[in-house]
């Protein structure tokens, strides 16, 4: 195929997609059914979403597509892709992150027709009821290998099978999974039925893609360094020792692995379960162990600088108020303080720096090299390093947002810059931890090199997939000798190996494995009941009208303008789509009556249990996201339930944040019905080393003196069913409203000012009662420039903002 043939649809701009045999096979075959497409690293995978969602959005004019990016820096960058790429206007391709406010992508999403974003995001919007999953017509999940155990991606992949009308999902990964099991658990997760493999073997992707010749290199420890690591490990045989002692292990040496050590904690667990002291003496002993091997770590595989910094925030943790215990034991130990003084007076450098430089200087230098990645785990060993290499060449760090490990990260416009600047050559060298790894577009370079190994294969493939693609790559891996970073090594090539074979296999027995596939997932096609039929007759008869005519089967360079058609090589006989359809039928969920349905407001922090997710799947029930300042669901006008554990109910005994009777009282002055849940399969009474007589006469006061309802439940499952009972009654039985504020009106002035206050731009009490300490009253409040504004607790530039806009702007009745 000619380089210049370019991809030639209605949907697509002029001259941009170039028309890749293998990315239009796989896009062909994306768009008949739900589809897992494995592409090696850097061999456009988006290109072959951003092929079906125009397809599918040509098709049908009302649809939108909706495309899943793990981080915001790769849901800019694919944004930024369909922008160009798409045929439509470009603010109706958008970007939801969490930096975009709820009210905002409420209003955004409806006239979007490519939406672009983190998968957090559009979980939190659909339990919250701000946006629906009907319309959209094309579903992608990148770096899919994800969807695994709570991720969102799970849940929106269960959502978008109920909810749309003509759905269709294109997962993408250029490593699915370590095994054959981990492969079929994700597409099961997502409702995937085909899978589509292509390697590098394949002719049609071998024509784009070089040779990677991996290395791996030996580094030897200098006796310094050695000394450092031997003081730390003598330490970690006197802890192993004590916990021998306890009875929970009987291993003793430094070398102890993570899995044996996780087996210590879970015999721990079990004394402190048992109300044994010795349990709680063993598991300080154990935060030693685990604090004392990241410092063994360190020093073995990252530099003495690194080890260093870690035992400075130690320092720093143990002098702070509420220290733990391990954490000044540990820095009060005679022989961690030698490590410490070794660490401070070696002043040399850890010997995979300089052979870092020399491998630098080899691909920039002698090999006339343009651009080179190194990628480390620790943040502290990509400054140290950044500095170092920055000597002698013009190099970056790339590192994630926030803070961690006492480490300044970066923002998300910093990210932008520095990798706009690497693509367009204004330096050459990139020191990245993990945050480059996964899916960014990082472009081509001559090294990639690994500081230390990592021991995920998953990880391993993405790394190497920065080089190799358009000339010859090449990949060294740094390995400090007698350390865990040969263990690393060999798991790590032993799990990619394992993975490379699976996928051969999985590509071998593509039939087999979609057949069963096909069988797993045939509940998404029989979801609902007689009363969805005719929802899912339309939904079958939209799919069918969508169908392309057919083909006439010519070759990718048969126009005479040297444009191929996408439709050349996806057209389907349109009996066979039919036929297809009326065997499985399509997935649909008849859309809710309103009048049916009942309403369950969420507290923001209840998203981290299924409770709300479950809830926002049922037809019967739609759920709304609030930050309640009272109870965790509120079901009606007078009815607030407030959920806790049997071990947060106990803590709220033992002197927590919040005791239970403060809770109380908030329910009750906003609540004329509330409700205390107590979730929890286990004995109440033996949990803690609680009296049964305390917690007794905590439930009689509860119920007695504050008139609140307290009710069992065995777990998540059954809560999610009573929360639901009760609303039905309030609001259906009963003809309830729900009131996120209560009905009650026996305020204090105090608390009418911060109602007042908390309703502006939904800010919250918390924010509230800043507001209000700052400006001393509601009209003060009220009357404050933005800049003024920010100068109370909590309020950036963004609520400012708000808060003056609805402050200061004409009145805008809904229409």
């Amino acid at each position: 195929m000619s380089e210049s043939a370019y991809v030639d649809h209605p949907m697509l701009a002029e001259g941009v997609i170039e028309a890749r045999q293998y990315q239009l096979q796989l896009a062909a075959a994306a768009q008949e059914d739900h589809t897992l497409v494995c592409l090696p690293t850097g061999l456009g995978k988006t290109t072959v979403s951003l092929l079906v969602t125009a397809y599918r959005l040509a098709d049908d004019a009302g649809g939108k597509s909706l495309l899943l990016a793990p981080t915001k820096p790769l849901v800019e960058q694919h944004a930024a892709f369909y922008r160009e790429a798409l045929q439509i206007p470009d603010d109706e391709v958008v970007v939801f992150t969490g930096e975009t406010r709820p009210d905002d992508r409420a209003e955004t999403w409806n006239d979007a027709r490519v939406v672009v974003a983190t998968p957090q995001v559009v979980e939190n919007d659909l339990v919250g009821g701000r946006v629906g999953l009907e319309e959209v017509v094309h579903c992608t999940f990148d770096e899919c290998h994800r969807a695994t155990g709570d991720y969102a991606y799970t849940y929106i992949a269960e959502r978008y099978h109920a909810d749309a009308l003509n759905p269709l999902v294109t997962a993408m990964s250029a490593s699915p999974g370590g095994n054959e099991e981990d492969i079929r658990t994700v597409c099961e997760n997502l409702g995937v039925r085909n899978v589509e493999v292509m390697t590098e073997d394949d002719a049609d992707v071998g024509e784009h893609t070089y040779d990677t010749d991996v290395q791996w290199e030996r580094i030897e420890l200098p006796e310094q360094v050695v000394e450092v690591r031997d003081a730390i490990n003598e330490v970690i045989e006197d802890r192993l020792e004590k916990l021998r002692e306890l009875g929970v292990t009987r291993v003793s040496s430094p070398d102890v692995s993570q899995k044996d050590l996780n087996k210590i904690r879970a015999k721990l667990q079990e004394l402190i379960d048992n109300d044994q002291s010795e349990g709680y003496q063993g598991m300080s002993v154990h935060a030693e162990v685990m604090k004392l091997r990241r410092a063994v770590e360190l020093v073995e595989t990252q530099s003495v600088e690194s080890v260093r910094r870690y035992f400075e925030r130690q320092r720093n943790a143990a002098r702070s108020s509420g220290a733990s215990k391990a954490s000044q034991r540990l820095v009060s130990e005679p022989k961690v303080k030698e490590a410490m003084r070794k660490a401070d007076e070696f002043d040399g450098l850890h010997p995979k720096f300089r052979r870092a430089r020399m491998l630098l200087a080899e691909t920039l230098g002698i090999e006339e090299g343009e651009r080179v990645i190194v990628f480390t785990e620790s943040r502290d060993t990509a400054e140290a390093l950044t500095d170092f290499l920055g000597e002698h060449f013009d190099a970056r760090r790339f590192v994630g947002q926030g803070d961690a490990d006492g480490s300044d990260g970066m923002t998300q416009k910093e990210q932008r810059e520095t990798l706009e600047e690497f693509r367009s050559g204004e330096f050459e060298v990139l020191v990245s931890t993990s945050v480059a790894e996964e899916g960014l577009d990082v472009p081509e370079v001559d090294l990639v090199l690994f500081f230390e190994p990592v021991p995920t294969a998953i990880r391993s493939v993405q790394r190497k997939g920065r080089t190799g693609r358009q000339t010859k790559g090449k990949v060294v891996v740094l390995m400090a000798e007698d350390t865990r970073d040969e263990a690393y090594f060999w798991i790590s090539r032993r799990r990619e190996q394992e993975m490379e074979d699976e996928l051969r296999d999985l590509k071998d027995l593509a039939d087999d494995i979609e057949g069963d596939l096909g069988e797993s997932q045939r509940a998404l096609d029989d979801y609902g009941d007689e009363e969805t039929e005719d929802a899912s007759e339309t939904a079958a008869a939209t799919s069918e009208s969508a169908q392309p005519a057919e083909a006439d089967g010519g070759s990718a360079a048969a126009d005479g303008d040297g444009q191929a058609g996408l439709t050349d090589f996806n057209a389907p006989d349109p009996d066979d789509v039919a036929d297809s359809e009326d065997e499985e039928g399509v997935a649909a969920r008849a859309d809710s009556n309103d009048e049916e349905a009942v309403e369950v407001v969420v507290d923001q922090r209840e998203l981290d249990s299924n409770i709300a997710r479950d809830l926002s799947k049922r037809d019967a029930v739609e759920t709304r996201l609030e930050t309640l300042s009272v109870g965790d669901y509120v079901l009606s006008d007078r009815v607030a339930v407030e959920r806790k554990s049997h071990a947060d109910f106990l803590d709220t005994l033992l002197g927590g944040d919040r005791s239970i009777f403060e809770q109380a009282k908030d329910l009750t002055r906003h609540y004329t019905r509330p409700v205390l849940l107590l979730e929890g399969d286990g004995d109440l009474y033996a949990e803690r080393n609680v009296h049964p007589n305390a917690i007794r006469a905590t439930l009689a006061s509860l119920a007695v003196d504050w008139g609140i309802s307290v009710v069992h439940t065995r777990g998540e499952d059954d809560t999610a069913e009573l929360i639901q009972t009760i609303a039905e009654r309030e609001q259906t039985d009963n003809d309830r409203e729900v009131s996120a504020h209560g009905e009650k009106a026996a305020k204090t002035l105090g608390e009418q000012q911060e109602y007042v206050v908390s309703s502006i731009a939904d800010i919250g009490p918390v924010t509230a009662r800043s507001l209000l300490e700052e400006f001393g009253t509601v009209e003060a409040v009220m009357t404050a420039r933005e800049d003024d504004l920010t100068a109370a607790d909590g309020v950036g530039q963004v609520t400012a903002e708000r808060i003056r806009e609805v402050v200061g702007s004409d009145y805008q009745p809904d229409a």
